[in-house]
C-alpha cells in the first residue's frame, strides 16, 4: 500500500468518524427538542435560542414521583439569581426557620449624671436586616437610661464574620449599586442609602431629593434634573458617583410621567457606613460624644452588657430575600453559614462547603456545583437542574416547607415575578424565583396545574440571546399548568 494511500485511508476514517460525530449530536439535539412542549419550541424558537442552550427538570413533589420533564437536566449551568433557592434551602436546614441574629450593646466604664466615662460597644452579631429603624430604637433605649453623653468612643464590633476582601467592582464596575455590596458582621441598612425622587412638572427642573437614612460627613449634591420623555426604564440615566471622597453626586434624568421613585445607592463601604449612620442618629436622639466612632472589637474582659436586640426570624428574612431578590441578604446568609466552621479564616468560602454538605446530605447530586456568595450575582456559580429540582421536592417534604415557599413570588402577583404570566389562567398559580443576567435567565419553584397537583419546575437558559427568554419559560408554566403531562 502506498504512502499517499494509507493517507487517503486514514482521512477517510476520520471524516466518517467527524461525519458521525455530527449526526450523534444533531440526533441528541432533535431527541432534546422532541421531548419539549410545543409551545416551549416555538417561543425558543422565535427567540433564536437552540435547545443545546437550555435545562429543564419538571417533577411532581410527591414521594417517589419521576421527573415529567428533563432536558439537558444534567448539565451545570448558570442559574443567575435562582441560586438563591440554594442559599434559603441550607439556611433553613443548618438554623432552622425560628432562628435569629442577636446585636449586643455594652460598655466600659460608669454612667454618673448621664455621662458614661468610658466606650460604648455595638457589637454585631451579622443580623442581615438591621435597619436604620432598629438602630435608632437602640439609641434611643441608650438615652432612656439616662445616658447623654458618652466621654469616650463609640466602637463597631463586626468580628462575628471574618470575610475576605470585597471589591464591589469586581462584578460589573458598579461599585455604587447596593446589589454589589459584600457581608459584613456589622451590616447596618442593608449599607444602602435610598434616594426618595420628585421629578418637577416640566423638562429641565431639578428634581426633589429626599435621602434615608442620615450619614454623618456624606455631602450630596444633586444634579438631576426632570424629562419629558415618557417614563420606560425611569432608571437608566440615572447615574452616582463619589467626589471628594465624601460627595455623593447625582447626575442624569427623570421623565415627568414617573411621578415620585425610590433609588438607591451605596456610597460607602459597610465598616465606613455604619460609622457614618452611628454618629448621624446618635447625635439626632439628642447624645453628645466626647470621642469618635470608630471600628474595633470589643474587649474581652473589662466591658458589661446593657441590653440586646434580636432580628426578626430566618423565615421572614428569607422571604426579604427571595421576595424582591436580595443580594446584601444572601451574601450574609451564606456567611453566616460560615460560622459553622469557626476555625475558617474565610467565613463566605465556609458557608459555600455547608451549603454544599446540606445538600449532600439530602441525597441530592453536588456533581456541577459551584457556589461563590449564595446570591446569583457570579459569572461562576453553577447548578444542574436536576439537583435544583430534586432539592425543591426535598423541600416539599421538609417541616419549614410552607416558609421556603411562602418566600418565593408569586408569578403575576407579587415580588419580582409580579409581571410574569399576564392574562394567563396560570396566573397566581406559581411560586417562582427568577433570575437574570447578561446571557443568563432562569426560574425555579413550585406551580400548581389545574387539577390541584404541585409540581417543582427549574428551566435555565444560557445564551446570549437568553434575555428574550422569557416568553419560553412562561409557556412551561403553562403547559404544565395544563396538566398535560
Amino acid at each position: 500500500m502506498t504512502h499517499l494511500r494509507r493517507i487517503s485511508l486514514i482521512f477517510t476514517r476520520i471524516s466518517k468518524a467527524f461525519v458521525l460525530a455530527l449526526m450523534l449530536c444533531a440526533a441528541q439535539q432533535t431527541s432534546a427538542s422532541a421531548t419539549l412542549p410545543a409551545s416551549v419550541r416555538l417561543a425558543l424558537d422565535a427567540a433564536r435560542i437552540p435547545v443545546d442552550a437550555v435545562s429543564i427538570w419538571v417533577q411532581p413533589v410527591d414521594t417517589g414521583a419521576q421527573p415529567t420533564l428533563a432536558v439537558n437536566a444534567e448539565r451545570a449551568m448558570n442559574p443567575a439569581s435562582v441560586m438563591k433557592l440554594v442559599t434559603a434551602f441550607a439556611a433553613l436546614e443548618q438554623l432552622g426557620p425560628a432562628h435569629t441574629w442577636r446585636t449586643e450593646i455594652a460598655m466600659s466604664g460608669r454612667v454618673r449624671e448621664g455621662v458614661l466615662h468610658g466606650d460604648l460597644f455595638l457589637v454585631g452579631g451579622a443580623d442581615p436586616v438591621l435597619g436604620y429603624d432598629r438602630l435608632w430604637k437602640l439609641l434611643r433605649r441608650l438615652r432612656a437610661l439616662g445616658i447623654e453623653r458618652i466621654e469616650g468612643d463609640i466602637v463597631l464590633d463586626a468580628s462575628a464574620l471574618r470575610l475576605p476582601p470585597h471589591d464591589p467592582d469586581a462584578f460589573d464596575g458598579r461599585g455604587l449599586r447596593p446589589y454589589n455590596s459584600g457581608p459584613h458582621g456589622l451590616l447596618l441598612h442593608y449599607n444602602t442609602l435610598l434616594l426618595g425622587l420628585y421629578p418637577g412638572k416640566g423638562a429641565n427642573e431639578p428634581v426633589t431629593l429626599a435621602a434615608e437614612p442620615p450619614l454623618a460627613g456624606i455631602v450630596i449634591d444633586n444634579r438631576i434634573l426632570t424629562s419629558s420623555a415618557p417614563c420606560g426604564t425611569w432608571y437608566r440615566d440615572l447615574q452616582a458617583s463619589i467626589e471628594g471622597g465624601r460627595q455623593l453626586v447625582l447626575s442624569g434624568t427623570l421623565p415627568a410621567a414617573c411621578g415620585p421613585r425610590t433609588w438607591s445607592a451605596a456610597p460607602l463601604p459597610p465598616a465606613e457606613f455604619g460609622i457614618a449612620l452611628v454618629a448621624a442618629l446618635w447625635s439626632e436622639v439628642g447624645g453628645h460624644l466626647g470621642g469618635s466612632v470608630r471600628a474595633g472589637v470589643r474587649p474581652a474582659s473589662g466591658t458589661q452588657p446593657l441590653f440586646s436586640d434580636d432580628s426578626p426570624p430566618l423565615a421572614e428574612i428569607i422571604r426579604d430575600m427571595n421576595k424582591w431578590s436580595s443580594n446584601v441578604i444572601a451574601r450574609q446568609l451564606l456567611a453566616s453559614l460560615g460560622t459553622a466552621h469557626q476555625d475558617a479564616a474565610d467565613m463566605v468560602v465556609g458557608g459555600a462547603r455547608v451549603a454544599s454538605a446540606q445538600l449532600a446530605a439530602a441525597g441530592i447530586a453536588t456533581e456541577g456545583l459551584v457556589i461563590d456568595n449564595g446570591s446569583g450575582l457570579s459569572r461562576i456559580e453553577r447548578i444542574r437542574a436536576d439537583s435544583l429540582g430534586r432539592m425543591l421536592v426535598a423541600a416539599w417534604q421538609r417541616p419549614w416547607m410552607p416558609e421556603y415557599i411562602a418566600a418565593l413570588p408569586m408569578a403575576g402577583v407579587d415580588g419580582t415575578a409580579r409581571r410574569r404570566l399576564a392574562g394567563s389562567p396560570a396566573n397566581g398559580q406559581a411560586h417562582i424565583k427568577t433570575g437574570t443576567l447578561n446571557g443568563v435567565r432562569a426560574i425555579g419553584g413550585y406551580l400548581l396545574d389545574r387539577n390541584g397537583h404541585r409540581h417543582a419546575v427549574v428551566m435555565m437558559v444560557n445564551h446570549p440571546e437568553a434575555h428574550n427568554s422569557a416568553a419560553a419559560q412562561d409557556a412551561l408554566l403553562e403547559w404544565l399548568w395544563t396538566a398535560t403531562p
